[in-house]
């Protein structure tokens, strides 16, 4: 037994150098977490949404599907010759062709070279410049202004000014990297209180800010947007991200983790749990995913119970299909190659992107994917299960449904990946397992994603407002923070200075307020 665990040992370092050799043929090869990850291992095939992770069973790796009815005597033969017949005439076959993989010019990566003395706030500011801060000082000022002009004057205010708005942006920042929810802590003289922040300006005045804090003051006549006092805000954010950054071919589309932090709730009462609001928006992003790099947000709103509801869209994939459009609708003509979870997985949408110059590998579930025009054979399972590894394809055109074994029935709907190339999952305990070259495609992309969730997603800002549109600015912040920490990663200042991602936040802070001397270097 120890000589069959010492061998076990011994090709444990093989395996794993023949995963990452896997990974970085298929362009994740950028480690911007800190440290590789060991191997595949576990079930790569959850969905990384935050409201999915509960109900993930039905796509999971340790859960079989639901074995096709029964028939009896003969009967199997002469239904297969049926739905083989029928699947022909729509245009599926078993007749497996290579075909070329999309052709992408590039590797991806910064679109500008950052000096080795850069520091976080100038990462920060490539996101966030002085001109989008000056306007947050302007509309501030406006709204205080109107709001007394309403309400009555108030003599404890005075103008913000641009440095008090980075202090007072430093304040809320404070709070990923902390993990308190109360900002007003860091004047608390409690365990989350912070002298040397708290000088810097009194709890008085970051309350008033608080209170009359603004991206746009006003609506215009011409708005109905329900985000119309934060859209400005992303739009710019949005032209950062495309100026800074050039993404890699293979890329996500998901709902980050932005789960409350679990050491608050652990010890919140049953009374303030039922008190807290629930998010009144879902927020979808689509990822670079071999560097982590969110290059583009999408905020849906919730807006009662109509059709463009948030409840609507968690239930119907063609409203997912419709988030997608508009995460994709920059990246046409490129030939990317796009992961999908389940909800957005659809034949229709697949050929349309491909007309597009988008290519796409999705994970189908039938209680979650639109399965229009997919044959129903590829969609059931049969009662005896094959052996781990084993998997048919059809082939329609340029679109491979692939049903892949694995503890379970995994499907996938792909137009990037020939459906004749094989790969291989690595399993720390049941070693190698073969399957077509989509299916290690999708893991090792979709595990990488789950990576960024376990690293980055702590590092969301804590802070809590009631208004809907404050809580959207403060998690497009932490984005435009972590995406600036991704950059700061691959640029020369990290070889001078290895900042964690918590260190980071924490120069930023201290940066934002004053505290630390950063000469200009952009």
């Amino acid at each position: 037994m120890a000589e069959g665990g010492g061998g076990a040992r011994r090709r444990a370092p093989a395996l794993l150098e023949a995963a990452r050799a896997r990974y970085e043929s298929l362009h994740i090869s950028d480690d911007v977490f800190g440290e590789s990850g060991p191997d595949s291992s576990g079930n790569p095939f959850y969905s990384t949404s935050a409201a999915s992770r509960s109900s993930s069973a039905g796509s999971s790796d340790d859960e079989a599907e639901r074995p096709g009815p029964a028939r009896g005597p003969g009967a199997p033969a002469a239904a297969a010759q049926e739905s083989e017949e029928d699947e022909a005439g729509a245009g599926w076959s078993a007749t497996l062709r290579d075909r070329p993989a999309p052709h992408f010019e590039g590797t991806g990566g910064p679109t500008r070279k950052m000096p080795p003395s850069a520091s976080a706030v100038d990462f920060f500011q490539l996101f966030v410049p002085d001109n989008v801060l000056k306007n947050m000082v302007v509309q501030t000022n406006l709204y205080a202004k109107k709001f007394q002009e309403r309400f009555g004057s108030d003599g404890a205010w005075v103008d913000v000014t641009l440095p008090e708005m980075k202090a007072f942006l430093g304040y809320v920042i404070s709070t990923s990297t902390s993990h308190c929810e109360s900002v007003l802590s860091i004047w608390s003289g409690g365990f989350y209180s912070n002298r040397s922040l708290a000088l810097v300006m009194s709890q008085a005045r970051f309350e008033k800010i608080l209170k009359y804090f603004h991206v746009v003051a006003f609506r215009s006549s011409q708005t109905t947007h329900g985000l119309y006092k934060v859209q400005p805000f992303l739009d710019s954010l949005q032209n950062g991200f495309d100026s800074a950054f050039r993404p890699s071919q293979t890329q996500v589309l998901h709902e980050p983790l932005i789960d409350e932090d679990p050491v608050f709730i652990a010890t919140c009462t049953e009374r303030e749990l039922r008190k807290r609001k629930k998010r009144k928006f879902s927020l979808w992003v689509r990822q670079c995913s071999s560097t982590g790099f969110i290059i583009q947000i999408y905020v849906h709103l919730k807006e009662g119970g109509g059709p463009d509801g948030l409840d609507a869209l968690k239930n119907k994939p063609q409203l997912h299909s419709m988030v997608a459009r508009s995460l994709c609708r920059t990246a046409a003509g490129k030939n990317y190659i796009i992961f999908t979870g389940p909800s957005i997985t659809s034949l229709t949408l697949f050929e349309e992107f491909e007309k597009q110059g988008i290519y796409c590998c999705g994970l189908l579930s039938s209680r979650k994917s639109d399965c229009t025009g997919l044959p129903p054979s590829m969609l059931s399972s049969p009662a005896l299960p094959p052996a781990r590894g084993q998997h048919s394809i059809r082939v329609k055109g340029s679109m491979s449904l692939i049903c892949w074994y694995n503890k379970g029935h995994f499907r996938f709907l792909t137009n990037a990946y020939s459906p004749v190339q094989q790969g291989v999952i690595i399993k720390r305990r049941s070693g190698e397992i073969p399957c077509p070259l989509a299916v290690e495609a999708f893991a090792a992309h979709l595990s990488y994603i789950c990576k960024y969730d376990d690293k980055y997603s702590k590092y969301f800002i804590s802070h809590k407002p009631n208004k809907t549109w404050q809580q959207v600015f403060w998690f497009a912040v932490s984005v435009a923070i972590n995406n600036a920490y991704i950059l700061y990663k691959m640029s020369e200042a990290y070889h001078v200075k290895r900042y964690s991602r918590a260190q980071f936040g924490e120069r930023l802070v201290r940066e934002l307020l004053g505290l630390e001397d950063t000469s200009p270097s952009l």
